[in-house]
């Protein structure tokens, strides 16, 4: 239930605090995607990139989980990597009606591409940010991100 009571100083500065988070996404994700190699998405290169980053084996619907999107939209993307040859579909050991999904090895170069070719397209970005700058920022970025994944299946 949302209140109508003034928000505090602090409520505020966290509110400005992930806006800018907001825009900048917008505005990176934008550069990215036009960084991507040639027929992948941003969301096909989520994907490939949750693989590498965690490692395992993942069902859609822990994928479309993960990526807070809906199954048949999971479906469609994976189906898309699966012809691209970055992923595979093979039927679960343990439940007939599973799927389970597993990155290739084409599917880990094409992250590591992805990530050269978007390094490369965000060089300049080094005129607005220092490497010192970046670095004090992570810490604070990936405690939010690590308390918000934790949380979200209980916003408030």
């Amino acid at each position: 239930m949302v209140t109508s009571q003034q928000p505090s100083p602090g409520q505020i500065l966290l509110f400005e605090l992930f806006n800018e988070i907001g825009i900048i996404d917008q505005l990176v994700g934008t550069r990215f995607e036009r960084a991507l190699p040639a027929g992948l998405t941003i969301s096909q290169f989520s994907v490939l990139n949750h693989f590498v980053r965690l490692g395992g084996e993942r069902t859609p619907k822990q994928l479309a989980d993960a990526f807070q999107v809906t199954k048949g939209a999971m479906t469609n993307t994976l189906s898309k990597l699966v012809a691209k040859g970055l992923v595979e579909i093979a039927p679960s050991e343990t439940d007939g009606r599973s799927k389970i999904v597993t990155i290739t090895a084409e599917g880990a170069a094409m992250r590591e591409r992805a990530i050269a070719d978007a390094v490369v397209a965000m060089r300049d970005v080094a005129e607005a940010v220092s490497e010192v700058q970046a670095r004090a920022l992570m810490e604070p970025l990936r405690s939010i991100r690590a308390w918000l994944d934790a949380h979200r299946d209980n916003p408030q």
